[in-house]
């Protein structure tokens, strides 16, 4: 028998309502001891999906109103039964009603253990177990469409049909190998090359999709980098929609980095806003100026600033020079101001360059269509099945190699029975990514990053 866990289901701040979750074999048992219908009805008596209004009591002292939904197993989240108490949401009261219900002999749950359970019990597989996460950290539409799908399994069901293909391939070169004297037709060279072409070409299509999705879900590292006054603290208040940057304007304002998460349409830019480029005697500053450089190399993106008011200076010319190779956006600023700078310059040493005032918030829009595109995000589909993690990529990418290989040895005359051996390498890999056979370490190490209470 598993033990009854039990956690808070809604967020650890004050709220109207906070909800207590319990799930295994005793949770109706636990939850009417601390739980009463105000009509007498005991919990155990419900049927699922039913829902009874009474109080909480601990320690034989009624504390609050509450809602008891019952869920009976198997149809539940869990696959277990499961009771969930509603209390209204002051930190004490949810915090107190917890204790009750550990008291009354649940214990608490683990991180992720609740949607590790519905796993284990079959109510999902390990890719929309790890949608669950992608959903609850959904920070846009965009991405919330993408989680939601993957939950009501979009990859699970182009993953099972690739292994569809792949094992009626094995099975029929299996038996065909194994069984030589039967009269089973041999499957053709066309027929195998096809399914194999297939199966990569679906694979293939995944990981080449896998930056722009996780970029959805996740957001961009964005720098925003430039010389001293060039605009880029106005630059970050104008995303950000707020004064997260001081501008003034003297030199040298910003001497450390400066971060923020913003919205820009369905895409979020986790933005740093750096210490202006150049050379200083200002020990503090340069330290400022050096991890600018340091996040120039590592961010995902870069807002490269200019002033259009000035001429190109020599930190101009080094941003331009540190920008090469590199995802980056020009972003010529004070376009309200005469322009002095050498633009065309900037034009042809950038693949992508914006007009924009960032004081007055003019070509906001034109520096999101640019930044979308430079991303390659401009076309995502959230309809479409994605890969949420590097696990993810890392089990696709393993079986697309394999059926390569297999490919090739198709193409070359290969034996069937050493086909069969990439093909079933292909399978494992695949399987792993659903769950079906993963090893236990990595189940433990997927549910662990989740919140508790999910």
């Amino acid at each position: 028998m598993a033990e009854t866990i039990a956690a808070v289901a809604t967020g650890n701040s004050a709220a109207g309502i906070g909800v207590i979750r319990i799930s295994g074999d005793r949770a109706l048992e636990i939850a009417q001891t601390v739980f009463k219908a105000v009509d007498g009805t005991p919990l155990s008596s419900l049927n699922g999906y039913t829902a009874k209004y009474g109080r909480v009591f601990a320690k034989g002292e009624g504390y609050d109103n509450a809602v008891a939904l019952v869920f009976k197993a198997p149809k539940s989240y869990t696959g277990e039964d499961v009771v969930e108490i509603s209390v209204h949401g002051g930190l004490f009261i949810v915090e107190k009603t917890l204790e009750a219900v550990l008291a009354a002999g649940a214990i608490p749950a683990q991180a992720g253990e609740f949607t590790k359970r519905a796993f284990l019990n079959g109510k999902m597989d390990l890719a929309q177990a790890e949608a669950v996460a992608s959903l609850i950290s959904a920070s846009g539409q965009q991405a919330a469409k993408a989680s939601y799908n993957l939950l009501q399994g979009s990859l699970s069901n182009k993953i099972n049909s690739v292994l569809s293909s792949l094992i009626d391939c094995s099975a029929s070169m299996a038996a065909w190998v194994d069984y030589p004297d039967e009269e089973i037709p041999e499957l053709s060279q066309e027929s195998l090359q096809r399914t194999l072409e297939n199966a990569e070409a679906q694979l293939n299509s995944l990981t080449d999709n896998y930056e722009s999705g996780i970029i959805m879900l996740q957001g961009v590292d964005t720098v925003i980098a430039g010389k001293p006054n060039a605009g880029k603290s106005t630059l970050m208040n104008m995303l950000s929609g707020e004064e997260k940057s001081i501008v003034t304007h003297i030199e040298g304002t910003t001497r450390d980095i400066v971060e923020g998460s913003v919205r820009l349409g369905d895409l979020v830019l986790h933005l740093s806003d750096t210490a202006g480029l150049r050379q200083s005697e200002d020990i503090v500053e340069a330290i400022g100026i050096k991890k600018a450089m340091d996040k120039i190399d590592t961010a995902a993106l870069v807002l490269a600033v200019f002033d259009s008011s000035s001429p190109l200076s020599a930190e101009d010319e080094d941003l331009i020079e540190a920008c090469k190779g590199k995802t980056a956006v020009a972003v010529i600023n004070k376009t309200d101001l005469p322009c002095l700078a050498d633009c065309k310059k900037i034009e042809a040493s950038f693949s992508r360059t914006v007009y924009i005032s960032a004081k007055n918030g003019d070509g906001a829009d034109g520096l999101e269509n640019e930044i979308k595109e430079a991303l390659g995000v401009e076309q995502f589909d959230s309809s479409q099945p994605m890969l949420a993690n590097q696990r993810q990529k890392q089990c696709v990418a393993n079986a697309a190699a394999h059926i390569k290989t297999a490919l090739e040895g198709c193409l070359a005359g290969v034996t069937y029975d050493a086909i069969n051996v990439m093909i079933d390498s292909a399978v494992d890999e695949l399987l792993s990514l659903t769950g079906k056979k993963a090893t236990q370490e990595v189940v433990n190490n997927i549910f662990s990053r989740f919140c508790v209470g999910k």
